[in-house]
């Protein structure tokens, strides 16, 4: 492992080890020999998966669970949920997308189960994936989208602050 501070490769020693995310993972600290500097590691199973993503060009890429990991980071900026709790959104879609396609799947598909999973955390993040997965053109999609949030909230996440009041017009 390289040190995030020093730089130095393979001198660190792992001080704790712990399971983290339900077994998923193991939550390794680390302290490295050289510098001192103390730093996080984790370890999941590396899933040979063979899963293509069909783009909307047509193009067919490797499926990247990084690619869903920004797209939810972006949609949750400076909303109160930590890197933890995204890492469990994207586990639970990707858990998904993986039990119900084999070879391929379109980005579209992976943008459905994504938004609705974001639908349930959190109606801003829910609105915010939505402007650019759905490419709104203009302010009345925006609108068109919170009026539909709000119709369903209730339904949806009961819990869930209530989203912004939009002007009648």
């Amino acid at each position: 492992m390289r040190c995030p501070a020093c730089k130095k490769l393979d001198m660190d020693k792992v001080i704790d080890s712990r399971s983290s995310e339900g077994g998923e993972t193991i939550r390794r600290r680390r302290k490295c020999e050289a510098c001192g500097r103390r730093f996080t590691t984790k370890e999941r199973i590396e899933i040979e998966i063979r899963l293509m993503v069909v783009k909307k060009d047509g193009l067919r890429v490797p499926y990247r669970r990084e690619n869903i990991l920004q797209g939810v980071q972006h949609a949750c900026y400076k909303l109160p949920y930590d890197s933890e709790r995204l890492e469990q959104l994207v586990d639970a879609v990707e858990s998904e997308l993986f039990r119900n396609y084999d070879r391929e799947v379109t980005s579209v598909e992976i943008g459905q189960v994504v938004t609705r999973h974001l639908r349930k955390l959190d109606h801003v993040a829910y609105v915010r994936f939505m402007s650019v997965f759905r490419e709104f053109k203009d302010v009345a999609q925006f609108i068109e989208e919170i009026r539909d949030v709000k119709a369903r909230a209730a339904v949806d996440a009961p819990n869930q602050p209530t989203l912004f009041a939009v002007a009648e017009g």
